[in-house]
């Protein structure tokens, strides 16, 4: 199984990037969790929480709002606020 390219973006920068193996984060229609090689998606998504699990750890942040989407194992996540404190240094 492939592994997710993930890019984690607030308004005014990158917040995360790198590979996943699972993408968790809430839209406007309930949980969305993302496994290598899902099919394509555009999501609008509410504030809440978004999860990252990279081989053995997992990284959490908060947004306000945004929207993610899905296309060949590439997950770009886009929010205008991002609360970055739960992230590994």
């Amino acid at each position: 199984m492939s592994a997710l390219q993930v890019e984690l973006v607030a308004a005014d920068r990158m917040v995360w990037k790198g590979e996943a193996s699972f993408v968790r984060a809430r839209s406007i229609d309930g949980e969305l969790g993302i496994l290598p090689d899902h099919t394509p998606l555009l999501g609008v998504l509410v504030e809440g929480e978004v999860m990252i699990e990279t081989g053995g750890a997992r990284e959490t942040v908060t947004i306000d709002s945004g929207f993610l989407s899905v296309d060949h194992n590439r997950v770009t996540i886009v929010a205008a606020q991002v609360d970055a404190s739960g992230l590994s240094a």
